[in-house]
């Protein structure tokens, strides 16, 4: 895996639901290196911390493998990198090789892959079109976040050294899978709950399932 894209956003405004909303999803090439810092990434807009930055969600990797399904779904839209919302555009990402937990060497800085990614309103408004939510979810890439573990810089070009893998894990694909799975799998998510790459908030969603 290499980075071919380094992505950052302005704060963007708009109206929603007759309420003005700020999003950092309208990233665009740096063109240069950016810092992983262990909440965000230095200088990027993170407009709702709920939903995005912290620990778990510190960086937003996406696969450039991918943008060719989405520019044939709407090659109306300008694209660039970063039309996804992430900060690293990533060559080679297979989300169907990449296990909760695993970490990573990446430039200067130590990383550790987290969750998918669930798209949001914010992303539907900027597609144009509400129909985007169900064909990410169906697509089933959904890139992935990162929990820095120690912070540093990374340049393009920079590739992915593995450091250390989950055993026994599952994919970012198949979490990503069981989030929005009818009947879900739950030898998985009994795998999950040992598994220290998950913020509690999503083991305590996953544990609902179980009951």
């Amino acid at each position: 895996m290499k980075v071919i894209s380094t992505n950052i956003a302005q704060p963007t405004t708009f109206i929603w639901n007759a309420k003005e909303v700020t999003t950092g999803i309208y990233k665009k090439p740096t063109n240069g290196s950016i810092y992983l810092g262990k909440t965000d990434v230095k200088g990027d807009t993170v407009s709702n911390r709920k939903v995005h930055g912290g620990e778990f969600k510190a960086c937003y990797l996406f696969s450039a493998d991918q943008y060719r399904y989405w520019q044939e779904l709407y090659p109306h839209l300008e694209w660039t990198f970063g039309m996804l919302g992430e900060n690293l555009t990533v060559k080679g990402l297979d989300e169907q090789q990449l296990f909760i937990g695993d970490i990573y060497k990446l430039g200067n800085a130590l990383v550790q892959i987290t969750q998918p990614r669930e798209p949001c309103f914010k992303f539907a408004y900027k597609f144009g079109s509400n129909a985007v939510l169900q064909q990410f979810i169906n697509h089933g890439f959904s890139g992935t976040y990162v929990r820095v573990l120690e912070e540093g810089d990374l340049n393009i070009d920079d590739t992915f050294q593995l450091v250390e893998h989950q055993p026994n894990g599952i994919t970012v694909f198949q979490l990503f899978e069981l989030l929005y799975a009818e009947n879900k799998n739950k030898a998985h998510i009994e795998s999950l709950l040992n598994n220290n790459a998950l913020p509690e908030n999503l083991k305590k969603r996953l544990t609902y399932f179980l009951k």
